[in-house]
């Protein structure tokens, strides 16, 4: 297949040219050769950030390939012709979903074991955000499925995690509480933590947001958030949902959603994975409409939309199709992210290689702190 480095550009190259083909997207190396920083005065005011991922992503078959652009109608029609996407962002770090998202928050390829009830051990975004700008603790939300991602909110580096983290909510587990505290069980299609391994079960230390605090923060009563989820088809939904009441509620600056419906592949269900995307795809769109459609957020925005890694390749001799990525091969580590909001250009495409590390010194940029300790850069395109 070549050099990791020659897949990853062949790669960006064929989704560049896809998405040309499909939207009349633009190139966009060109068009950027200011300094990275020329654009922040002409962003708003009190901008904010929101960041949804993808755990575990899917392939370019299923995605952006003309055999798959049926499955993300909402992605291509709707949010690539106003966003700059990056066609080659390249994860060089453990492709678990935790420790991948862990180091997507961190900005450093964090190394701890993926099934390890721990904290991350480099400084969060969020403690960069809260600490450099004196924000306080409901200005910084995390919405995440509930395998172990409790412990994502703060990281464990002296000086920094504790007192300075983001609130984490994990909607399963208040789901899974409030069902069982009305004898309920049948939702288990709702409540599932773990597809890759069934059997893990974390430690769930007291971080995170529980039931009660839950409804008062976001002024919804156990019994109506308890409706509410046996009416979803997924944790997916289940999450936004949240993220929705959340954005209405407290007006978070800095709100990181991970939706996790296409970890399913796992099961080795392909129709199931399919379906997966499709509901992703449609719950993107419905959180940039949220967003625009929210007054504290409308035309102060900023969104990316990335996942944490991809899977591996059907043409890779160790490879094992659209269910896994265990082989570390150079597709499953080639991804995609797009941004979307003010001041971003529209409809560009960048197929030059950037690093998921470079998640957060975007950030830092975009909403004027400094991840001093993040191995990333700032990516010049969307400041």
């Amino acid at each position: 297949m070549g050099s990791e480095r020659e897949v990853a550009r062949r790669v960006a190259l064929s989704r560049r040219a896809f998405l040309h083909a499909a939207t009349g997207a633009t190139g966009g190396a060109a068009l950027f050769s200011f300094a990275p920083y020329s654009r922040a005065a002409a962003l708003p005011r009190n901008r904010k950030v929101v960041v949804v991922t993808f755990g575990g992503g899917a392939r370019d078959e299923e995605t952006f390939m003309p055999e798959g652009q049926e499955n993300i109608p909402n992605l291509l029609k709707q949010l690539i012709p106003q966003s700059t996407i990056f066609t080659q962002v390249v994860n060089r770090g453990i492709l678990g979903h935790y420790v991948a998202t862990a180091s997507l928050a961190t900005g450093v390829y964090e190394t701890f074991n993926n099934f390890a009830a721990v904290a991350p051990e480099n400084p969060t975004v969020f403690e960069y955000f809260r600490r450099d700008l004196k924000r306080p603790a409901n200005d910084a939300w995390v919405v995440a499925p509930s395998n172990g991602f409790n412990r994502i909110g703060e990281s464990e580096h002296r000086g920094w995690g504790p007192g300075f983290g983001a609130g984490v909510i994990l909607p399963k587990r208040l789901l899974g509480t409030a069902l069982s505290a009305a004898g309920e069980a049948q939702y288990e299609h709702l409540l599932r933590d773990n597809y890759e391994t069934p059997l893990y079960t974390p430690q769930v230390a007291g971080s995170e947001v529980e039931l009660h605090q839950m409804a008062e923060l976001l002024k919804i009563s156990v019994s109506d958030f308890s409706e509410h989820g046996r009416n979803l088809a997924s944790p997916d939904e289940l999450s936004v949902f949240i993220a929705r009441q959340l954005m209405r509620q407290l007006s978070p600056s800095l709100l990181w959603i991970t939706l996790h419906d296409i970890d399913i592949a796992h099961s080795g269900t392909y129709s199931l994975y399919i379906e997966a995307i499709q509901r992703s795809d449609r719950l993107c769109a419905e959180i940039w409409k949220t967003i625009q459609s929210e007054p504290e957020y409308a035309g102060k925005t900023t969104l990316f939309i990335l996942p944490d890694f991809g899977r591996d390749s059907d043409t890779d001799p160790g490879g094992n199709g659209f269910q896994h990525h265990r082989t570390g091969d150079p597709l499953s580590r080639t991804t995609w992210m797009m941004a979307l909001g003010p001041g971003i250009r529209e409809n560009a495409v960048v197929d030059r290689a950037a690093e998921s590390t470079d998640l957060v010194p975007t950030i830092g940029s975009l909403l004027g702190f400094s991840p001093s300790m993040a191995q990333g850069r700032p990516l010049p395109e969307v400041l």
